[in-house]
């Protein structure tokens, strides 16, 4: 069998994966909590393989906390599909580092691309820092045009809202820093939408990450439809989770 590649490159990463069936869902298209983990992984690849692992950041009290994305699915990709991974910085805009992902199948055909937000914190302080103050490296910017909308900030309306329940955080939904893995939040999200709207596939997919929730914390589901547009938000005991924009 031929081994998968990997790539380090002056301006980005390139990594190929295949989609496992604990990427996909019941039809065997990627899910989107299995796109989510892959931002985070994606940029932790090409941060370590330049030396600037988790421990190096930690230690400068310099790390990057996942703040907005946005998604576009250009054409759903399935189980097993190969996917050519690439991501790129995108310099900094105001307090947020941008990070660009494109997700590619063997022909080379765009499947999905991404936008993300990230924040500059001291680990030990929670204080956010300006892009400007970090010391590891300059940041670079993207060579390309991303088909893939800006990350935005994501409101429901006061009124018409649906309750969804909630969702306590579980010890299987942590990660290694002890907070609700990123990913996970896909799966509660779709989990939470209308089952009419679990079967089909978002063209494009927005999320804000507001604050962590840790192990035990009820999150209240609040949920809005707007024709083809499933807007959702997670309430934590120190007020908003994340909220979502599902477009179909």
């Amino acid at each position: 069998m031929e081994d998968l590649k990997q790539r380090l490159m002056e301006d980005g990463y390139f990594r190929q994966e295949e989609l496992t069936f604990w990427d996909c869902d019941r039809e065997k298209r990627v899910r989107i909590a299995a796109i989510l983990s892959k931002l985070g992984a994606f940029a932790g690849y090409d941060y370590d393989a330049r030396g600037l692992t988790h421990e190096v950041l930690w230690a400068s009290r310099e790390v990057f906390l996942l703040s907005r994305a946005a998604l576009r699915i250009h054409d759903c990709p399935r189980a097993r599909d190969l996917l050519d991974i690439t991501t790129w910085e995108n310099g900094a805009k105001g307090a947020h580092m941008q990070r660009v992902y494109e997700m590619a199948g063997q022909d080379g055909r765009i499947h999905v691309s991404c936008k993300t937000d990230w924040i500059l914190v001291d680990p030990l302080t929670r204080k956010i820092l300006r892009p400007s103050s970090f010391t590891a490296k300059p940041f670079t910017v993207c060579p390309k045009e991303i088909d893939c909308p800006e990350p935005q900030k994501i409101t429901l309306p006061k009124d018409g809202l649906e309750n969804l329940g909630s969702r306590q955080v579980r010890w299987s939904d942590l990660d290694g820093n002890g907070h609700l893995f990123s990913g996970n939040y896909g799966d509660i999200i779709w989990d939470a939408l209308p089952a009419d709207l679990q079967v089909r596939i978002p063209h494009t997919f927005y999320i804000n990450y507001s604050r962590e929730a840790g192990l035990g914390d009820v999150l209240q589901l609040w949920g809005f439809r707007d024709g083809e547009d499933y807007r959702m938000e997670g309430i934590g005991p120190n007020g908003t989770c994340f909220a979502a924009l599902a477009c179909f």
